[in-house]
């Protein structure tokens, strides 16, 4: 991921975009930028179609990137709706979302939803520290993430800074700890030799194959290993509640102010918060994600979302504080 180089034009894009007004008025096919994997949200756009009548078409891409290119487009971007797999993306061009309707905010708790309106959480994960089951017992584990700079973790830790979620966990850490905190967390993981990926699937491949004992990621992709290493000694270990290492965090969806089928964006956002659609990731999708709207239970095995309390931080602020984190990483040689 061209992380700096994004964060920066997303910056900059917004200093010189216009946000033009829209209607509802086009008879071509709904325009959806979707930073969530078509192998996963695909069979969701099939459902939409079918329920609705609306054609979409969609452009996948990593969520940052697509974020500059909405910053970049303006007023003359062909998308009507931002689907981003974190709230940093759609934080970092809130000012070319419009408010969304009351009724289909109110589907979710303030805590997952942007404060000013402009975005929803769709679905949710939670930070974990996944590890080996046959190098580790229960009460081997940390009860903070700050404990991993401990010299008994050398070596033994896999990150992912480059990727949106381990970025958004450390803004939670900036928004909660400080940033002083924060960069000697990160000097102290440099420090204990934390192995690096590109992306959290290889850290639970590589914490089931034994390379490394414990890895940072989000909650699912154990369930994704799982599928095809059923007998893969890992499992999940939460923090403690208040840890900035038990973020809970979203997906989530905006309509861009510049849509001409502003009614037919709001209807999609809609759909992404119908029974049918949260029903989708408990009973169809490969990532074992939460829904969000209430009367829905998570997938089998999970910590319901009410029992997971992690760091005291609003998830609207993450755009804001996108730049600031990665020249964090960048500053303590995380990034290049």
């Amino acid at each position: 991921m061209r992380t700096i180089a994004v964060a920066a034009a997303v910056v900059g894009a917004l200093a010189l975009a216009g946000c033009g007004g829209g209607g509802s008025g086009s008879d071509g096919p709904l325009t959806v930028y979707s930073g969530r994997e078509e192998e996963l949200v695909a069979p969701l756009f099939e459902k939409f179609t079918d329920a609705t009548g609306i054609d979409v078409e969609v452009r996948y891409g990593d969520s940052a990137e697509l974020a500059a290119t909405i910053a970049e487009e303006g007023s003359n971007s062909p998308a009507d709706v931002f689907f981003a797999q974190d709230p940093g993306s759609l934080g970092a061009v809130d000012a070319q979302l419009e408010a969304l309707p009351s009724e289909t905010l109110d589907r979710v708790s303030a805590r997952f939803r942007d404060a000013e309106g402009r975005w929803v959480g769709t679905s949710g994960r939670t930070r974990v520290l996944v590890y080996n089951t046959g190098q580790l017992s229960q009460d081997e584990l940390p009860a903070s993430v700050l404990q991993l700079t401990e010299p008994a973790w050398k070596n033994r830790v896999g990150i992912a800074p480059t990727n949106a979620s381990f970025q958004a966990f450390v803004t939670a850490m900036r928004l909660s700890l400080g940033d002083e905190k924060t960069e000697a967390w990160l000097e102290g993981m440099k420090a204990n030799d934390a192995k690096t990926y590109e992306k959290n699937t290889p850290i639970v491949e590589a914490v089931a194959s034994g390379e490394i004992d414990v890895g940072l990621v989000n909650h699912y992709y154990l369930s994704l290993v799982k599928e095809e290493q059923p007998d893969a000694p890992i499992a999940n270990h939460l923090f403690e509640a208040g840890d900035p290492g038990s973020l809970v965090s979203v997906a989530g969806a905006g309509v861009l102010s510049s849509s001409d089928q502003t009614e037919d964006a709001e209807r999609f956002v809609e759909f992404l918060l119908s029974e049918e659609a949260q029903q989708f990731y408990v009973d169809e999708a490969e990532e074992n994600e939460y829904p969000l709207v209430a009367g829905i239970d998570p997938p089998a095995g999970l910590v319901p979302l009410e029992e997971i309390h992690g760091p005291d931080v609003e998830l609207t602020a993450f755009g804001a504080e996108l730049s600031s984190t990665v020249e964090l990483l960048r500053k303590t040689g995380w990034l290049s």
